[in-house]
């Protein structure tokens, strides 16, 4: 066992002894009833975790790639893993701490798409054409059945990744068939009475929209001419969504104005959500899911480029199908690509979704320890969470993350924020993001092989790699953090120095509510790199300390804390045994490092 592995537990069982026992619940009641912000996700792509059976590798297919899709050597194409191979790896993914795993989509998808040499597979997920089964790339409906089930018997809940924005890219203009420029509603109004004048009334946003205003428009020419490529006329199920009707067939979108919430993203057929007919359709279609799966929770793709009255109607009633299936914790959080946190606020205040995913805290934790610009930019940060609808409440179940699928991964970040670092300043940088990550407010999300130390060559495709033994050169020449080992190999080991400082954090985490439920204040910060420190405080006083150093030098602080906090535990790192004085602790931290320090229960 390491010497850090053992310092981590050490820390663990000092707080696991702070806090009362809990009365043994079975692991289903106890999963029913956890509230949200207990959770730590874990985000896994089901194609680049785990091959569990190759005989699901083509998806019933027959043919090359560019017919099934499956291409191991290639980045952009399917590469094999699947929800047997999740299953085969719950006891991997618990034993990191993750008390939820976010799915991503395993809708069935259109195989292939995109022009000719420039072509690559929904692996992904995010092209699709059935929303009422699983790709059989991924295998079926019994496989996630017992996917959810064996998750829940282990008490882990199970988030799916849904797409109420757009389809798989079907749907043609042969005004333009190379790709077609957005086409706004003034130049080209919705549709056209039989005397040449528009009927733009009714469709828009000040107006009101109803089944019987849109059922006035009968051709969905308005801007292009959409046609359904022969032999495609009947892909999409449900039927509906065949009708290209229920499209808004104005061309891609020029990502800001209207052309935001109206054009296709990146060509992808985009849905016209301000049709009751399309909201009704997606209340049926993800009630679906809830009902036969029992899934515990959905993050949205493309939040922000769905209209707001769609949300508004959308959210209660999974909330409400989600309570009816004995689902009381349902957790929606949507993804708003938004730097600011006003912009994601106002999509909890306008929009109506509970949570968004942190993209502001991403931001913010990028800059200060991968860049290494001020802490005072996170005292900023969680100063806005009062811009939240529910306020700082509501903010501590909101979903932080520090990369992703699409973005990539904060290694990489950091390597090229700090092209100078050593290896060991890097590895110290990951851990101390990830320790800001696990004990500020917020529900934390792990992505995939982040605790393997990967890095990937930059975002999308380049961020995707293989769990289990790749073949893809660009992903095998990479250096992971803190390993010597590549991705050309499995890489589901539990005693590299990434998987067990965030393990560890799992567990300090687990035994402390107050790093889950605690109000958090910040206590420190300084105009440049140094110091960041923040209390979480419960309703009886009581205070877990938690201080950074994002400096590559030894520092010395007195803390403010609460006056009647005067005994304190190590929990991480050394902490004095008593305060200074009343309202002031002193703490020194190494470069590039954290320490975690509690009061006794209720003092």
């Amino acid at each position: 066992m390491t010497r850090l592995k053992k310092m981590m537990l050490a820390g663990a069982a000092a707080v696991l002894a702070l806090i009362p026992a809990v009365a043994p619940a079975s692991a289903q009641e106890a999963l029913r009833l956890r509230p949200v912000e207990d959770e730590v996700i874990y985000f896994v792509l089901p194609d680049r975790f785990e091959n569990g059976s190759t005989e699901n590798d083509e998806g019933g297919l027959t043919g090359d790639r560019l017919t099934t899709g499956f291409d191991p050597t290639h980045k952009g194409f399917y590469h094999g893993g699947d929800l047997q191979g999740l299953i085969q790896r719950l006891d991997y993914i618990q034993s990191l701490g993750a008390t939820a795993i976010w799915l991503g989509p395993i809708y069935r998808n259109r195989p292939v798409q995109g022009p000719p040499g420039q072509e690559s597979a929904g692996y992904h997920g995010y092209w699709i054409t059935d929303f009422l089964d699983v790709d059989p790339h991924f295998g079926t409906q019994e496989d996630l059945r017992a996917f959810v089930d064996a998750a829940h018997a282990r008490g882990m809940r199970v988030y799916l990744d849904i797409i109420t924005n757009h389809t798989a890219d079907v749907i043609t203009y042969p005004e333009c068939p190379s790709g077609c420029n957005y086409r706004s509603v003034a130049d080209y109004p919705y549709s056209r009475s039989v005397d040449g004048e528009p009927i733009n009334d009714g469709f828009l946003g000040d107006q009101v929209r109803t089944a019987e205003n849109f059922a006035r428009l009968t051709d969905p020419s308005w801007a292009y001419t959409p046609t359904i490529p022969a032999g495609m006329e009947d892909v999409k199920n449900p039927a509906w969504l065949n009708d290209p009707i229920y499209y808004h067939n104005r061309g891609n979108s020029a990502w800001w104005g209207e052309s935001t919430t109206y054009g296709d993203f990146a060509g992808l057929d985009d849905l016209m959500t301000e049709n009751p007919r399309v909201v009704d359709g997606f209340i049926d279609i993800f009630g679906w899911w809830i009902d036969e799966f029992g899934i515990d929770g959905f993050r949205i793709d493309t939040a922000k480029h769905v209209n707001p009255e769609f949300w508004q109607a959308f959210v209660p009633a999974m909330q409400a199908r989600a309570a009816a299936r004995g689902i009381p914790n349902f957790y929606v959080f949507g993804e708003v690509y938004d730097l600011e946190a006003a912009g994601l606020a106002r999509q909890t205040r306008i929009a109506g979704l509970p949570y968004v995913l942190d993209f502001a805290f991403q931001e913010t934790t990028a800059d200060v320890i991968a860049r290494g610009e001020a802490t005072e930019r996170l005292a900023r940060l969680f100063d806005m969470d009062v811009l939240y609808e529910g306020g700082a409440e509501q903010a501590m179940r909101m979903p932080t993350f520090l990369g992703n699928h699409d973005m990539g991964r904060f290694a990489r970040f950091v390597r090229e924020g700090r092209p100078e670092a050593s290896e060991d300043e890097v590895l110290n940088r990951v851990i101390l993001a990830h320790a800001l990550m696990m004990f500020a407010r917020g529900v934390p999300v792990i992505y995939y092989g982040d605790e393997q130390g990967f890095v990937g060559d930059g975002n999308d495709q380049d961020a995707r790699e293989d769990m289990f033994p790749s073949r893809v050169a660009s992903y095998n020449d990479n250096r992971l953090v803190g390993s010597d080992a590549t991705t050309a190999e499995a890489n589901f080991g539990t005693e590299g120095p990434l998987f067990e400082a965030l393990a560890a954090m799992a567990r300090i985490r687990a035994a402390d509510a107050r790093l889950r439920s605690g109000r958090m204040i910040v206590r420190d910060y300084v105009q440049g790199p140094g110091v960041f420190a923040f209390s979480r405080v419960d309703e009886d006083g009581g205070e877990t300390l938690v201080v950074l150093n994002t400096s590559s030098e030894a520092l010395r602080r007195n803390v403010r804390v609460n006056e009647s906090s005067l005994a304190w535990t190590s929990v991480h790192g050394q902490c004095p045994a008593q305060a200074s004085a009343p309202g002031s602790v002193a703490v020194e931290l190494a470069p590039l490092s954290y320490v975690v320090c509690a009061t006794p229960v209720g003092g």
